[in-house]
Formats: C-alpha cells, structure tokens, sequence
C-alpha cells in the first residue's frame, strides 16, 4: 500500500501557501510519499487560492487537492474573520472524517498535520488512529503564548482586554502587555476565546508540532517550550523546527486581474533604482486601511524624501482591518493626497492591490519593509536580510511585533496612538529612522546576520534540515 500524508490547512490563503510549501519540503526528503491536502470551503476571496492550487497541480502531481463539502455558517452577522473561520472549520468536521476514511482505503496514512485553527481534526484523526501533528504557521513565540494559555486562564478570573497596563509572563517570551495578544484571546467571555482555549487545552494530545521557524531566530521559546515551561501540567508533544519556508516563486496572485505587464513594470522600477534605496510597503493577503489611513501614509512617505515601493488596496466596508469579501482594484486619485502621485513619481512607485512580494523583497534595490508582522512575511524579510517597520494590524502580529522589536531586535515599531491610528509624522519619522538612522543601521547588520543563520537552518546538516529528517524518519517505524 502507497504512503500518504494528509495536510489541514485553514482557509486563509497564506496558510494554504505555508502548508503547500511544508508539502514540497517533505517530498524533497521522501518523494514517494503521496501529499493529499483537505481544503475546506473558504468563507474569503477564494479566487486567489484557486488560482494557486491550479498552479500547485499543474506543477506537482504528487501533491493532491481534497475539496470539502461546502459548509453554511450558522450565523450570517459573524464579521471577525477568526470566528467566520473557526465556525467553517467545525462545520467541516464530519468531511474530514469521510475524506480520511476514502483516502485510508488507498494509502497508508503517516499523519494528519493540521493548522492549528482545525484543531477539531484532532479527535477525528484519534478515532480513526492517524497520529495527528500541528503545523504552526506562525513563531515559536505564539506557540509558547498557546500552549500557556490554560495556566494564564487558571491565574486569573479578568479578561485580557480588562488588563491594560500588565505585563504577562510567558516563558520564552519578552514581558509582553495583557492587550498584545490577539483580538480573539482579549474577551473570555467571547466564543472564539472559549474554542482557543480548548485547543489549548488538547495541543498536548497531539504526536508532535512542527513550527515554521528555526531554532537560532526564536531561541528562548523553542528552549521554553522544549522544557515543558509551557505546559507545566501535562506533556508537551515533541517540537520540530523546520523553517523557514519560504515561497521560492510567487504564483499567489491577486484578485485575478493584475496583469503580468503589471507585476513586470514594478520590478523593472526597481531595476531602475540604487542599491537597498527602496522602502516596501505591504500589509498582507487580508490587512485593509481605511481612506484617512491611507492619506496619512502618502503624506509622511512623501515628506520623509526616501525611494518607495507601496501596495495601495481599497479601504475596508464597516471599519474592519480583515479583508474577508472580493475586492476591486483601488481608485488612487481618489484615495490618494491630490498631486501625490505625480509629486513622487521620480522616487515612488504604487502598486494596486497586490505585488510578488517575494520577489520584491529579495531585489537588491530593496532596503527596508513596512509590514504587518504577519509570519509568512516576517519569515521571507528575514530570509532576504531586510530591517523592518512594525505595524501589526490584525491575528497574532501584535505579538510578532513585540518578539521582532525586542527578543529578534529586526524592526523598529510604529508607536501607535490609542486609536491605532497613525499619523504622518509616525511614518515619516520611521521610514527615515530604518533607512538613515544609527539604530537602522544596526538593525539591517543583524538582519543580513541573520538571513545567513536562515539559510544555515535550511542546509545539509542545519538545525531545521536534521529536525525535518528525524520526524520523516520516525514515520518508518
């Protein structure tokens, strides 16, 4: 009987690429392995992910698609993209089973590795005895948070969100605010708290987790973690750390009608421009700002005088930060300071809707980047050596941004206002800090350093090649 594993990823689609790539890294160790990955219908733009996994097939026939049933949310008013997810997910759970018992009849199944938003696989996987791995698509630093979240619950009877001044203390992590962590773990008294804290409470059930990172970048967590810190009352499942996975070409595409002239003229800009001269600025796959917002970056990159490379999307319908419906390309003249983009275009390039940001960070014109913190794109500005401006908007990067700033010491943080708005200044004062300051200077060195560790991780014989190996090779027996 043929071998196979079976991937779980949530619907967001920079979860989807993260467990593509996981994919591609294990056939890369054992390519007689059969990769089935299960896709549960997606409550957001779904047009991008089918672009990709159309792309994914043509590509790699060993690795194969599983479309779930699709699924209807009990509730039409659920607007956090969290809860929209983690209603999908449950709803999905007697497919997983149906799904695993069709593929276990062709294949011996070494796993289900699941992201860990589709925690409710876990007890799916028990009943049908497949050893069951989380997937971390974030850090090390957010796994440390989870796995203690029980023990937080337990010390006191307050919502997060209530505790505005204090610091928590989560081993391996740096004192980090009570209202850093994500909006879904701030109201105990919220449903989407009560679902994480249960999966919690079964992460140490599982056969393993596997982390997108490398040890030398999150050190004091691994450490922590690998301890059993976080868990101080019940076992806690081996931990590899096999990143950085990073894309190694960028087919994500965007809403389908970016043409490839396009994509093409934005880095033939860049090859236009001086070495490491270019701010990019980019703010993930969901993350939306509103007209104002948008106003005020224009305002300060053009007062801060430096090169920029800036993906500009359509402001958000109700106030949110997630972008969870198809969007059209932007109208800039309209969202944009009237001369704006005539005023810099000597030094400025805006870009709608979406970029290859891979691509873009890893081109030598390219000096610093503006980013949401999400993992996916900390990891490839690490992996290219880039310094970053912080500025978290939605998940966990609040608490990425705090692990960038002062545990990786990789970024500078935008200091927000208590309205999380930012005003021009903000921007222009650390666009120019990361790009002409004593304190971005240092920051671009450990950077570059650090991109070397990355890419030692990823080698014959580097920490995350041998974590990688020793799981795949445990699967024999």
């Amino acid at each position: 009987m043929e071998e196979a594993l079976v991937l779980y990823p949530s619907p967001p689609i920079g979860h989807l690429v993260s467990m593509v790539e996981l994919g591609k890294l294990i056939l890369t160790h054992r390519p007689s392995l059969s990769i089935h990955i299960l896709i549960a219908a997606s409550p957001y733009v779904a047009g991008k992910a089918d672009k990709y996994m159309a792309t994914v097939s043509a590509d790699i026939p060993s690795i194969d698609f599983h479309h779930l049933p699709i699924v209807t949310p009990v509730s039409t008013n659920i607007t956090h993209h969290e809860e929209l997810t983690l209603e999908v997910l449950h709803l999905s759970k007697p497919h997983v089973h149906e799904e695993l018992l069709n593929i276990s009849k062709r294949y011996k199944i070494h796993g289900l590795v699941m992201d860990f938003f589709c925690t409710s696989g876990l007890s799916v996987a028990t009943e049908l005895d497949i050893p069951s791995y989380f997937f971390l698509t974030s850090g090390a630093c957010f796994l440390a948070f989870f796995l203690h979240l029980p023990t937080l619950h337990q010390k006191t009877s307050k919502s997060f969100k209530d505790m505005k001044d204090h610091y928590l203390d989560i081993p391996g992590l740096p004192p980090l605010l009570a209202t850093d962590l994500p909006n879904p773990f701030l109201d105990r008294d919220n449903q989407a708290y009560q679902h994480f804290l249960d999966f919690a409470t079964q992460f140490p059930q599982a056969s393993g987790i596997m982390i997108n990172t490398f040890e030398l970048l999150e050190s004091r967590a691994v450490k922590a973690i690998s301890d059993g810190l976080c868990v101080p009352n019940n076992r806690t499942p081996p931990i590899s750390c096999i990143g950085p996975l990073i894309v190694a070409d960028d087919k994500r595409g965007g809403s389908g009608k970016i043409s490839p002239e396009d994509v093409h003229e934005c880095l033939s800009w860049l090859d236009s421009q001086p070495s490491q001269s270019v701010v990019f600025l980019c703010f993930g796959s969901l993350g939306l700002f509103t007209k104002e917002q948008l106003w005020e970056i224009a305002t300060g990159l053009e007062n801060s005088g430096q090169r920029f490379l800036w993906v500009v999307r359509n402001p958000p319908s109700h106030n949110l930060k997630v972008a969870i419906k198809e969007q059209g390309d932007p109208d800039l003249d309209s969202l944009l300071p009237e001369g704006f983009l005539e005023r810099t275009k000597e030094r400025g390039y805006v870009v709608k809707s979406w970029a290859p940001q891979v691509e873009i960070v890893n081109h030598s014109s390219v000096g610093g980047f503006v980013t949401h913190c999400g993992w996916n794109s900390t990891l490839e500005a690490v992996y290219a050596g880039l310094p970053m401006v912080a500025w978290p908007l939605y998940a966990e990067q609040r608490l990425n941004r705090v692990a960038l700033v002062e545990e990786m010491k990789l970024a500078l943080s935008m200091n927000e206002y208590a309205d999380g708005f930012e005003r021009a200044d903000e921007v222009e004062k650390k666009v120019r800090g990361l790009m002409e300051s004593k304190e971005g200077k240092m920051i671009r060195e450990r950077a570059l350093a650090m991109k070397n560790e990355a890419k030692a991780a990823l080698s014959e014989g580097g920490s995350s090649h041998v974590a990688l190996s020793k799981l795949l090779e445990s699967w024999k027996h």
